[in-house]
């Protein structure tokens, strides 16, 4: 076995370039990884790694600029948009993503994502909805389901004291300002495919000049879920995609083009 000749062997997966080699904090089963993979892939395939900067604020992910071999910095909670505001602006040359979490951009950054669609900033965002605080501890987030058990609602979330869960990829679509926002999901092989082809797109947009980018990403939470990993995949298909339909829910006329070069598999 050791002497096995390996020239008639092709290499058909190895690790992004954009992706450093580092020992993951994340719990057992969690999405963030992957989502960073598709992040990686993305930049890799556009050739940007070089001028790409994420910007990480408080939350599960932040320590994201751990896992990438690109430039990032940390922002306050729900400052993200801000910072990379300021940089995009005093930068232009550059690529500037925010990676940001469902209480982090949906609760005390709603304010920050709403105006940075507004003045159309030329920036990407990936919102991770797993629709919890995970790094906290499990407390009810902006996007928790109706009558879904947390830390802080141990009786299901109650609408009537609390309200819906917030949607949004349809709040950010609105705004004129947006080029292109939409939701998608990592629970399988075909929408995971789908997730990085709509990422590339969304540097593309930057690229282009277009306007804010914004891909949201349902995600899983085995460890505040209460699931195994398995059933946390099953649990975003059969629980949050009926409430977050995955579907492009604002595409500017000048970003059809893009979508038609990242198509999966084309």
């Amino acid at each position: 076995m050791n002497n096995m000749d390996l020239t008639n062997f092709e290499v058909v997966y190895s690790r992004p370039e954009a992706l450093a080699i580092a020992t993951t904090h994340y719990c057992p089963g969690c999405t963030h990884g992957l989502i960073h993979r598709l992040i990686a892939e993305a930049i890799d395939e556009l050739g940007i790694g070089e001028r790409t900067i994420l910007v990480a604020p408080v939350g599960c992910a932040v320590f994201a600029y751990n896992y990438f071999s690109i430039d990032g910095c940390e922002a306050p909670h729900g400052r993200a948009p801000a910072m990379a505001t300021g940089l995009k602006r005093s930068q232009p040359d550059k690529i500037v993503f925010t990676y940001q979490g469902d209480g982090d951009l949906a609760a005390i950054g709603t304010n920050e994502i709403i105006h940075a669609a507004g003045r159309g900033e030329n920036l990407t965002v990936i919102f991770v909805n797993n629709a919890t605080y995970g790094m906290t501890g499990g407390q009810m987030a902006p996007t928790t389901l109706a009558g879904q058990v947390t830390s802080s609602s141990p009786y299901g979330r109650d609408v009537e004291l609390v309200g819906q869960p917030m949607r949004v990829s349809e709040l950010i679509s609105t705004i004129p300002g947006a080029a292109y926002v939409v939701r998608r999901s990592v629970h399988n092989i075909a929408n995971i495919n789908k997730t990085k082809a709509a990422i590339k797109t969304a540097f593309q947009v930057q690229m282009e000049g277009l306007g804010l980018s914004l891909v949201e990403v349902l995600s899983s939470c085995p460890t505040n879920w209460h699931m195994t990993p398995s059933a946390a995949l099953h649990w975003i298909e059969d629980a949050m995609v009926p409430v977050f339909p995955l579907g492009d829910y604002r595409v500017a006329e000048a970003v059809t083009p893009l979508t038609k070069r990242t198509r999966p598999g084309g």
